[in-house]
């Protein structure tokens, strides 16, 4: 096939190639990075950790761009790059796995999660790249308990929904390896994730609920106002709560996830001037909950909580710490 036959962004990547300018190379494959960053995310769980390898991805497609001749699309080879470079990242690294929760009955901790800013997703996406059942943070953690080739197999089959042959070519493995890891990646998927959320292959959501909307908005009114009743009334009695950095998932009662936040110090004198934001994260409702302590003129960030909502109540909420962080292009202080 001659370079005029080529589709047109492989057409002009080889002929970026060809000039050895960074500026034409930059304008192929800059439309890559958002669908790129979200497939590290889901490697890696961590938002910084895929800016860095969508970075590495590009410099190595600088670096091997003479390699890229037009027989696969440019997309499945930017695909493959990036793959491999979370693969390297992750065979250095002794930290990027699951640990036992330190509290009984919580089970598994992944302290590296972060939350995904909506706003970074593709603004024209697939369905197949961030359909809501697969960048829930259920779904992104359940991900991490796979070995981190069977997760790259697992993702580009059941997720980016790539034939066995093209997964087996982008990943440098035989077909029947990957019919076997992925095989092994669905056991582990449904023992990993609640017993309601089993077909990530389904139909994907993108847009929240007014429903869904309605709870956050009664969510923040009830931190703001420091109604523990009203904030009791909101949560499931089978919540599924989390504190990150720190411990794993745990199922409480409505009136014991209060009463534990109570006892940690929140709502009480000097823990009790909130104000709040509603955002989205991971295609899930959120809220960025700022604090103003005694002395300080300015609410500060605080907690981003990642709510899931199920018949108008909150069934499972993952708090993140991110005091001092201001993540997902926040205001640091309102």
């Amino acid at each position: 096939m001659t370079d005029d036959r080529l589709p047109g962004d492989e057409a002009a990547f080889i002929a970026a190639a060809r000039s050895n300018d960074p500026a034409p190379f930059t304008l192929v494959t800059e439309r890559y990075r958002r669908e790129l960053q979200v497939h590290c995310y889901r490697m890696l769980a961590n938002y910084e950790d895929a800016q860095d390898m969508t970075q590495e991805t590009f410099l190595r497609a600088w670096n091997k761009r003479e390699s890229f001749k037009g027989h696969a699309a440019l997309r499945t080879w930017l695909y493959r790059i990036a793959t491999n470079a979370c693969l390297d990242f992750l065979e250095k690294r002794n930290d990027r796995t699951p640990v036992p929760a330190e509290l009984p009955g919580a089970g598994w901790e992944v302290r590296y999660l972060q939350p995904y800013p909506d706003r970074m997703l593709p603004e024209d996406p697939q369905d197949s790249v961030v359909a809501r059942e697969t960048i829930e943070l259920a779904f992104i953690v359940a991900v991490q308990h796979l070995p981190p080739r069977q997760r790259a197999v697992f993702i580009v089959r059941d997720v980016l929904g790539w034939p066995a042959s093209k997964a087996a070519d982008t990943l440098e493995l035989t077909v029947p390896s990957v019919t076997s890891a992925l095989q092994r990646a669905r056991v582990t998927m449904r023992e990993q994730l609640p017993g309601h959320r089993l077909d990530w292959r389904s139909p994907a959501t993108h847009e929240l609920s007014d429903d869904e909307r309605g709870v956050v908005r009664s969510y923040m009114d009830a931190h703001e106002r420091n109604d523990l009743d009203a904030l009791t009334a909101l949560l499931r009695d089978d919540l599924r709560f989390a504190m990150l950095p720190g411990s794993g998932a745990l199922i409480v009662t409505a009136r014991d996830a209060v009463d534990g936040w109570v006892s940690g110090g929140l709502f009480r004198r000097g823990h009790d001037d909130w104000r709040c934001i509603a955002t989205t994260v991971n295609r899930m409702p959120a809220a960025a909950l700022y604090l103003r302590t005694p002395g300080d003129p300015e609410h500060r960030l605080y907690t981003i909580a990642v709510l899931r909502i199920v018949d108008g109540k909150i069934a499972e909420l993952t708090g993140f710490d991110a005091a001092g962080t201001p993540w997902l292009g926040l205001p640091a202080t309102l």
